[in-house]
């Protein structure tokens, strides 16, 4: 086997619509981390149309490689390990970024490591811990909330390792309501970051919008990839509500119905998670994914856990949106925990939450 240098892992993440390539050692400092984006590419369509995305992988994917590599100021040969996004994602996405990840790992005799998307959201809170960590370096015991455009799951991680999940939604995701009640509203795509600053400007008071906290059931045929009860989510309903307010007339201004409706998220978002907190007794609460960016979710949440004493943590903004940084970190805690994946290693688009 090859021996081991500096630990620099090259990450490949290609899930959904960015291409994205990074370095990172295995301390969590990243050395680079380029992202080719798509956004451009899909706004006329208001939305992802996967066709497009695969095809954009496969002409962006080896360049913005290369990019990381010279943004990293590191050869090919100083590289250690290959982590890749295997799922869950568009299906003919990740095809393309384990295609080429197997490619670089056999041509350069490398270890390769597939990762899982969501895990790459949760280990994104390692990125820049300094070195001497242990085999986890995420902080245990905690609640994290895993909240994107096409996930909202809530775990627990316990002091002893793993993770169990608590809850997940049962039918639209957070990011998911944010961007079509933003296309509802005119505002393109993606649609979180512009709802976000529209409704900075508006009342979150002025529109009275329906709440799901109380416990819910799993769907009439439960999946069994859904986790239901106290701690799921919906958010279907309220989606359906800013529509038929909409239809009903524009008597409300567009800011203030935006920030009604992203009161109504936050407000499920962090009454859940903090529940979870209370009744597993953790005093640190992680929040991951690209709404975690959003900065009504970060100022709720960092005020809730202040207030009853417990310690909030989001990664930067730029790891909280898809990037390669996290699958790198989270491939090179699996590849230290034992893991290697041989040259089968094959994309999984339903794959469930579950770290290394």
């Amino acid at each position: 086997m090859r021996p081991v240098g500096r630990g620099l892992c090259l990450g490949i993440e290609t899930s959904c619509d960015e291409t994205a390539a990074a370095v990172v050692v295995g301390d969590g400092t990243v050395q680079s981390s380029a992202v080719a984006s798509q956004a451009h590419l899909h706004a006329q369509y208001g939305g992802v149309v996967p066709e497009l995305a695969a095809r954009h992988h496969v002409a962006a994917v080896l360049p913005t490689v290369d990019r990381a590599l010279e943004d990293a100021g590191v050869a090919w040969e100083d590289l250690d390990l290959v982590a890749v996004t295997r799922g869950p994602g568009l299906p003919a996405a990740l095809l393309v970024g384990v295609a080429a990840a197997k490619a670089i790992a056999y041509a350069r005799g490398l270890p390769l490591v597939g990762v899982n998307h969501l895990a790459g959201h949760v280990y994104a809170h390692a990125l820049g811990v300094p070195p001497g960590v242990g085999p986890d370096p995420l902080p245990r015991p905690a609640v994290c909330l895993v909240v994107s455009g096409s996930h909202t799951d809530l775990c627990l991680l316990p002091a002893e390792g793993g993770l169990t999940l608590l809850g997940t939604t049962v039918d639209d995701a957070a990011g998911e309501a944010f961007d079509k009640v933003a296309r509802l509203l005119g505002l393109g795509y993606p649609g979180g970051p512009a709802l976000d600053r529209l409704a900075a400007g508006g009342d979150p008071a002025a529109v009275t919008l329906p709440r799901t906290h109380r416990p819910m059931a799993g769907p009439r045929r439960p999946d069994p990839r859904l986790v239901a009860g106290p701690f799921a989510f919906s958010f279907s309903g309220l989606k359906t509500a800013v529509a038929t307010r909409l239809d009903n007339g524009p008597d409300v201004p567009p800011a203030d119905l935006a920030a009604s409706f992203q009161a109504a998220v936050v407000d499920v978002l962090v009454t859940k998670t903090m529940a979870a907190a209370d009744a597993y007794g953790v005093g640190t609460v992680l929040v991951a994914g690209g709404v975690a960016a959003n900065s009504a979710l970060r100022r709720t949440l960092q005020a809730a856990c202040a207030s009853g004493g417990r310690q909030s943590r989001f990664p930067p903004p730029d790891y909280c949106t898809d990037n390669a940084a996290m699958i790198a970190i989270a491939g090179w805690v699996a590849h230290r925990q034992g893991r290697r994946d041989g040259w089968d290693l094959d994309a999984e688009p339903n794959l469930p939450l579950q770290l290394p």
